[in-house]
């Protein structure tokens, strides 16, 4: 089994659509390892997006990211990585394919509803950076 981290940004908390998108997500045959509800500050979400630093985007990103609640969460599913990234859908929604999660509920490219991990590399790393080993269940 693979892991993947997903994190349902501030858009989608603020728009009351978590257990909706927690829903496609089960539907998927993704099954939840461990999630919580926290509110990053500045610091933290330009820690986790340090990747793209350079990125023109970063500073938006950052800040959208501490602008309201967020719901980390470890998935776990045969190809997880791959899977939820076609479940999601492309960043922006206008190209993502036809239901997918970003298709149907995202508002645009920088309010996309969804983080999720683009590599088992990355996931690895995600995963580490909001949960502890003890806050990660293991799945009958």
């Amino acid at each position: 089994m693979e892991r993947t981290l997903a994190i349902l940004k501030p858009d989608c908390t603020g728009r009351k659509l978590i257990g909706k998108v927690i829903d496609r997500i089960e539907g998927a045959g993704f099954q939840i390892v461990s999630f919580k509800m926290i509110k990053l500050d500045a610091k933290t979400a330009g820690a986790f997006y340090e990747v793209h630093k350079e990125r023109p985007f970063y500073g938006e990103l950052v800040e959208f990211m501490g602008s309201g609640t967020v719901v980390p969460i470890v998935l776990e599913k045969e190809n997880a990585v791959v899977d939820f990234r076609a479940l999601i859908g492309a960043t922006d929604p206008a190209e993502a394919e036809g239901g997918t999660i970003r298709r149907d509920f995202a508002a645009s490219k920088g309010e996309n509803i969804v983080h999720g991990s683009d590599s088992v590399e990355n996931a690895q790393i995600e995963i580490s950076f909001f949960f502890s080993s003890k806050e990660l269940t293991e799945n009958a």
